[in-house]
């Protein structure tokens, strides 16, 4: 800052002024910092100035995985609106294990952001207590509740798994299989789907719960074994993902099985690829896009005091009929 200062013929005070309210010095001033910052490729401490200012324009965004376009997308649009307002974002993959999230909890608060976005609402008991005590502006999204830490911003798991049960039963469909990846609300989904289909049509659903993440080979190994060694010869499938879905028509096709017509498949997340597949992919759609932006917005109200938002925002989702279901 010193360097600064000589170079643009000012004392290192003004140089500081300039940093922190450049409303303070005259414009030409400001210019003659502006230029010197440039040369010296000068990067002011934000630490420094979170100290001063009680701000650190830093805020957190933890998500289960960087590679599923389900997260990714929400956290792209949320990351564009927040740097509208000059925030940058402090980003980490926590997984699906809830311990693992109060690790990166506890060190993104040491951080001292000025906000946190979380995926989903279950989380450890002192993940919740930490966050509880930080007294910055929270939101949790992809889900929702009646009691959030502070707000959430997304739709009922429950809902959606009751929603494709009864979509599948109007269809006329008798028999129906679940393909899950280990993450609570794709079991929440599954649970759901499975409670309304036994309650309407008196029969039981086969079930695959995959022991990790989402892939293509998990979702064919995962119709193998409905096929194999639970005997599924007809109806629906309900998968938790477009991506294990993917991997089941790739199965289906591998055994000369016809979708429709022998089996039917339904995905979660309507993913870009959804459409295109053969046959076209019938999904649950999340508007990912609009779910990111309003998070940025309840957060953004909270932080400049202009309103204060709803606590819960459901953003429901949309029963996407291709030619898969």
């Amino acid at each position: 800052m010193a360097t600064v200062g000589r170079i643009a013929g000012v004392s290192q005070v003004t140089v500081s002024r300039a940093l922190s309210d450049p409303s303070k010095v005259s414009s030409l001033t400001l210019k003659k910092i502006e230029d010197a910052i440039h040369a010296t490729g000068f990067v002011p401490n934000a630490l420094a100035g979170a100290l001063a200012s009680q701000q650190s324009h830093l805020v957190s965004a933890l998500v289960p995985s960087l590679t599923n376009i389900v997260y990714s997308s929400v956290v792209k649009t949320f990351s564009q609106r927040m740097r509208e307002f000059g925030y940058q974002i402090l980003l980490s993959e926590t997984g699906f294990d809830l311990a693992e999230e109060e690790v990166f909890v506890s060190g993104h608060l040491s951080r001292q952001p000025d906000a946190v976005l979380l995926t989903g609402i279950q989380h450890s008991a002192q993940t919740r207590r930490m966050l509880l005590g930080a007294g910055i502006p929270i939101v949790e999204v992809w889900d929702i509740t009646a009691s959030p830490i502070d707000m959430c911003v997304g739709f009922s798991h429950a809902d959606a798994g009751r929603a494709v049960a009864d979509f599948a039963i109007d269809a006329g469909f008798a028999f129906g299989g679940t393909v899950t990846a280990n993450d609570e609300r794709a079991k929440l989904r599954r649970d759901s789907f499975t409670s309304r289909f036994l309650q309407k049509e008196g029969q039981s659903v086969s079930a695959h719960d995959c022991p990790g993440a989402a892939s293509m080979g998990a979702g064919r190994a995962a119709l193998a074994d409905l096929i194999d060694n639970q005997g599924l010869k007809s109806g629906i499938v309900f998968c938790s993902s477009d991506v294990l879905a993917q991997g089941l028509l790739i199965e289906a096709h591998a055994r000369g099985l016809k979708i429709p017509g022998d089996l039917s498949i339904v995905g979660f997340g309507d993913q870009e690829f959804a459409k295109d597949l053969e046959p076209a992919l019938t999904t649950v759609r999340v508007d990912r896009e609009l779910l990111g932006r309003t998070a940025a917005d309840a957060i953004l109200a909270r932080i400049m005091g202009t309103e204060f938002p709803q606590p819960v925002s459901d953003l429901g989702f949309e029963i996407v009929r291709r030619m898969s279901a």
